[in-house]
């Protein structure tokens, strides 16, 4: 029979992995930059309390995510509309998107996926990642991509904006493009809780334009495991 594994072995055996886990995260974050720029950006708002408001959020603190970044305005407890929107989003859709439903890019079997995420966001409150894709076809490269959404609070103090950042990996081809949710991954924030009302806040407050990247393009004719952590890994 083998022999069993002794405790040093077992260890060398765990750090690997752990090894292995580090780097797979250190090579996600280089592949999205402007994700890990937007939740750093807001992680900073929020400074260890409560949930930032949008007016608090100015587009030079992310200036180098901003073609990736959007505001989405909830309008109803699984659907939000986008009120301000990157050049990315309008390149995946082929189209201005600002004033759409953020679900106009996406699958419709993902869409379900997408609302109850956002519901999550909103209610709980908690940070959303999705691990996204789009296949290969005619005219189009595969895509891959992660979605971020941040809660924010109004300027009445309800939370009911998200800050959102949308980024993929692949040439987007002919579009529209649709995207499918592959995996979604909720960090609840402990201790946050709704607030009564909050004074209009000045930087960010509406009505704003599109982070300046929208209005810098042509605007072209329209042409599931959840995993949950407590953890602020």
């Amino acid at each position: 029979m083998p022999e069993r594994a002794g405790a040093g072995e077992r260890n060398a055996q765990r750090q690997s992995i752990g090894k292995v886990i580090q780097m797979a995260r250190f090579r996600e974050a280089r592949r999205f930059r402007a994700q890990r720029l937007v939740e750093s950006y807001w992680e900073a708002l929020r400074d260890g309390g409560s949930v930032p408001a949008r007016g608090d959020v100015d587009p030079r603190g992310i200036e180098d995510a901003l073609e990736y970044a959007f505001i989405l305005e909830r309008i109803s407890p699984r659907h939000g509309r986008l009120r301000i929107a990157g050049r990315h989003l309008c390149d995946l859709a082929g189209a201005e998107v600002r004033g759409m439903p953020l679900s106009v890019l996406f699958e419709a079997q993902s869409r379900d996926a997408l609302g109850e995420a956002l519901r999550e966001v909103l209610e709980r409150p908690a940070v959303a990642e999705l691990a996204l894709s789009a296949p290969a076809g005619l005219g189009r490269h595969a895509l891959e991509g992660r979605l971020l959404l941040l809660p924010l609070r109004s300027d009445a103090g309800e939370i009911s904006r998200a800050l959102g950042c949308l980024e993929t990996e692949g040439r987007i081809g002919r579009t529209p493009r649709r995207l499918s949710i592959l995996e979604t991954h909720l960090r609840p924030l402990p201790g946050v809780a709704e607030k009564a009302p909050a004074p209009a806040a000045q930087g960010f407050a509406e009505p704003a334009r599109p982070f300046d990247v929208a209005d810098r393009r042509a605007h072209k004719a329209p042409h599931l495991r959840v995993v949950v952590s407590n953890t602020d890994d």
